[in-house]
């Protein structure tokens, strides 16, 4: 999916499939907040009034490009991991065994389609943080461009977290549902936290 071009890509969410949805969004989201982040460290380096910045955009630089393609990755496994369950449902249960082993199935694919949106909420977190920083020390000819990757992290964490609590729903392991559930509040506090932060700080340089 993501070596589809973005025309590809939006014809294929629009179509009758459930197969990519809304974590696979999620994900592109992060992707493009964390390509923003990288194109504020790069506007930023080499500029000599903010030379005393450069290393730290190096850096911002050097992870975000990497971020970029982690969650990219994760758009391919939001798909496969929707995928593996459908086909788990498909499993023939004519017989008690083929039963167990269908209703077995179903909940690893389901515990999967959980912590695939789970790695992309955690992913915002770190996104939030970098852009934070593009805000405060990158270029600020492109400071609303930082700010445009602060909003994208915390609607693709908000989005993230919706798919990871839809499939908890059905997961009959109440220890893996509950720790998953308050990590997904602490993740979304601290996100929330981050991206305001770093919007009023935004805001009062306007």
């Amino acid at each position: 999916m993501k070596e589809m071009s973005l025309r590809s890509f939006l014809v294929e969410l629009a179509s009758d499939s459930p197969a990519p949805g809304g974590g696979s969004v999620a994900a592109f989201g992060g992707a493009m907040g964390a390509s923003l982040v990288s194109m504020v460290a790069r506007l930023t380096v080499g500029k000599e009034k903010y030379k005393e910045h450069w290393a730290i955009m190096e850096e911002l630089m050097n992870d975000c490009d990497k971020m970029r393609d982690e969650f990219l990755d994760l758009m391919d496994k939001d798909s496969n991991a929707f995928n593996d369950f459908m086909k788990a449902m498909r499993l023939p249960k004519n017989t008690e065994e083929e039963k167990r082993e269908r209703t077995f199935a179903m909940q690893e694919a389901l515990k999967k389609a959980a912590l695939v949106p789970m790695e992309t909420l955690r992913k915002c977190l770190y996104l939030a943080k970098k852009a934070e920083i593009a805000v405060e020390r990158g270029n600020v000819n492109a400071v609303t461009d930082a700010g445009t990757a602060l909003l994208l992290a915390s609607s693709s964490a908000k989005a993230a977290s919706y798919n990871v609590l839809i499939n908890l729903k059905s997961i009959k392991d109440e220890g893996f549902a509950n720790q998953l559930k308050s990590e997904v509040e602490s993740l979304l506090k601290a996100i929330d936290d981050t991206v305001l932060r770093g919007l009023k700080s935004l805001e009062e340089n306007l």
